[in-house]
């Protein structure tokens, strides 16, 4: 059996500050700061999804949360498909302040709202709920407030202009609303699958005018790629694992992205890795780049000021926070 060398802490003991070692003093106290803030009466809020695991928002939210000086936590809570009705009953009955929804519940959760935002109803799909006075929940969807904060703040005109969408499933349906706010003369819809694109285009035509598909063939998508001002991908192609933490897959080809206008921007959902190799090959190519990670921040701060009704929230804070615990996942990080 191995032995605690004498003198030395054991691994239970809390670690040593030596005088003058004010790093260390620091981050010892820093830490004490921090669990302080958890106490009996601290109020739940939470994201519900499967998986969750390497979610940002618990990072994003906490500091957040520390610099409003509310005594709350977030939390990622694992719900799998099936147990939503469920967990919903019980964060309501333990007085839950508010809940993020993410894949696969979305739907399912704007069915089990009892009272839902026009945007949320239209688009059947729920990614805030909000505890309500009499009972039950209330549901909308900030993915589409996240999704144009970064186009409105660019200085870009996107009146008069086409933009396009590549990719036609759950995603697809929340940014086709956001886009019907910018004044857009056309909005294409490219999807390699015809079902599934007729289906969206049936689901939005009554509230997107100006909705068109496009075929994932060569001809129709260059020359729909040729007139967008902007372009934004929806497809899950791109995104980093585990197992290849720098994949080089990109939804379109060197062909398909030489069609690309020059100054044109190239919004991609996905933030991991960043850029994507998408981004990476569009900046190349003189255009204008904006990945997920805003939208993201930006929906959780729309969401966080519903939940506290706090006109102003901390987004630079929110920003930074999850900048780092990206960092701290990246399969690449020390």
């Amino acid at each position: 059996m191995s032995q605690t060398p004498a003198g030395a802490p054991d691994a239970t003991s809390p670690p040593v500050v030596h005088p003058g070692d004010g790093s260390l003093a620091q981050d010892a106290q820093e830490r004490c700061r921090r669990r302080s803030t958890i106490s009996g009466a601290s109020g739940l809020v939470a994201v519900l999804g499967d998986p969750v695991r390497h979610s940002l928002s618990p990072a994003m939210h906490n500091a957040a949360l520390q610099e409003l000086g509310l005594d709350w936590v977030y939390m990622a809570l694992r719900t799998p498909p099936g147990r939503l009705a469920a967990v919903l009953a019980g964060l309501e009955s333990v007085e839950c302040r508010g809940l993020n929804i993410t894949l696969p519940h979305k739907a399912e959760a704007a069915q089990l709202a009892q009272e839902l935002s026009p945007l949320a109803a239209r688009l059947g799909a729920v990614n805030t709920l909000v505890p309500r006075a009499e009972g039950g929940w209330f549901g909308t969807n900030t993915d589409v407030e996240g999704f144009l904060a970064p186009l409105r703040s660019g200085g870009v005109s996107w009146q008069g202009q086409q933009a396009l969408v590549l990719g036609n499933g759950g995603s697809a349906r929340a940014i086709v609303a956001a886009l019907t706010e910018l004044g857009l003369a056309a909005i294409l819809v490219a999807g390699r699958r015809q079902q599934n694109l007729d289906r969206l285009l049936q689901a939005c035509g009554g509230w997107a005018p100006t909705l068109e598909g496009v075929p994932w063939s060569a001809g129709p998508l260059r020359s729909a790629l040729g007139g967008s001002a902007l372009v934004v991908n929806t497809t899950p192609v791109g995104m980093a694992s585990s197992g290849d933490p720098e994949p080089a897959a990109s939804p379109l080809n060197p062909s398909d992205l030489d069609a690309l206008q020059q100054g044109a921007t190239v919004y991609d959902l996905i933030y991991t890795p960043r850029p994507t190799a998408l981004l990476q090959q569009a900046k190349v190519r003189g255009c204008r780049t904006i990945d997920g990670l805003e939208m993201l921040v930006q929906q959780g701060a729309a969401s966080l000021q519903l939940w506290t009704g706090q006109a102003v929230v901390p987004v630079n804070v929110m920003r930074q926070a999850a900048l780092e615990q990206l960092a701290a996942q990246s399969p690449t990080h020390p």
